[in-house]
């Protein structure tokens, strides 16, 4: 364990704010960049580009939970959190460096058009940065005694990412894009490979650390897909929409568009309604979060959803 380490110094924080530094950088740059690039480069239509973007809540949201929760429970590379981190950090870096060579992956791989790469590499991108994203704000908690220096721990990464992440609008802004992607090529990967490696987590977590006992954390994939219930409608129709959008095949009607509607509905009222009275802690602390997440699915993405669909409703009314 490194010195700075033991004494918790303002160099092991700044050092320890790094890997989400890098996360944060590379987020910048697919929100400042991807659409841009898609349009500009490839000229993409804005349905196409849509359908690209949609295709990364369906890596964030499976990503973020099920990483988040086998996380606790490994011990790989001398590591908790390390190995995603590691790998994370280098994906999305080889993702950042695919966005300006789309057509030549495209070419290379001998498919005519390039949304199909497009959409494989904001996947990958999206799922790189979702993999790391919690572990790189876990192993802070992890490597820090809870109280005082752990609130320290998070304020520094807040400071450190918050400024990279304005840096990266500001180079593609001042300068331009491309130079922003190259750039955060290099960033990204030295910023979560190399202080990562110095970062020595400890085999066993502090108990409450982790938020849950080790038995209460370990979960199958159904009941990971349970702990994101209210979203189950939107993760279907992204993936029917990217299905039908590849394979090019076009239906004149929205049935599968209000049958989503009525899936994502359904759950979220279900979830909202539901009792925690008589639960464990461990329940209703699920219960809590699937209503938080319920809550937000119905208030923002939901009633954006709805504008959606009436809005495709009125065109197909009155154009056809």
């Amino acid at each position: 364990m490194l010195e700075i380490q033991k004494k918790l110094t303002n160099t092991f924080y700044a050092l320890l704010a790094l890997p989400a530094t890098a996360m944060g950088f590379a987020l910048s740059i697919q929100i400042s960049a991807l659409s841009w690039i898609l349009s500009s480069k490839y000229k993409l239509d804005i349905h196409d580009v849509g359908l690209v973007w949609a295709a990364g809540p369906i890596a964030g949201i499976l990503g973020q939970v099920i990483i988040g929760i086998i996380s606790d429970n490994v011990w790989f590379l001398n590591g908790r959190r390390r190995p995603f981190i590691l790998i994370g950090g280098f994906l999305a870096a080889m993702m950042l460096l695919a966005l300006p060579n789309i057509d030549v992956i495209s070419s290379s791989l001998g498919i005519d058009g390039i949304l199909g790469v497009a959409i494989a590499v904001a996947l990958t991108l999206d799922l790189a940065i979702n993999i790391s994203f919690n572990p790189t704000r876990s192993i802070i908690a992890d490597v820090t005694p809870e109280g005082v220096e752990r609130t320290k721990g998070y304020t520094w990464m807040q400071t450190i990412s918050g400024t990279f992440g304005v840096l990266a609008y500001v180079i593609g802004a001042v300068w331009n894009n491309y130079v922003l992607i190259y750039f955060g090529v290099f960033l990204v990967l030295v910023l979560s490979v190399i202080p990562t490696l110095f970062i020595e987590e400890p085999r066993n977590l502090a108990k409450g650390t982790n938020h849950q006992d080790k038995h209460e954390t370990k979960a199958s994939f159904g009941a990971i897909l349970s702990y994101i219930e209210p979203l189950w409608g939107f993760l279907i129709y992204s993936v029917y929409a990217i299905t039908m959008r590849v394979l090019n095949i076009h239906f004149d009607n929205y049935y599968a568009e209000i049958i989503c509607f009525v899936i994502t509905i359904v759950f979220i009222l279900k979830v909202l309604f539901q009792k925690s009275e008589g639960k464990s802690a461990a329940e209703k602390g699920l219960i809590g979060f699937k209503k938080v997440l319920a809550a937000h699915s119905f208030t923002w993405v939901g009633i954006q959803t709805m504008f959606v669909y009436m809005f495709a409703y009125v065109q197909y009314k009155v154009f056809g």
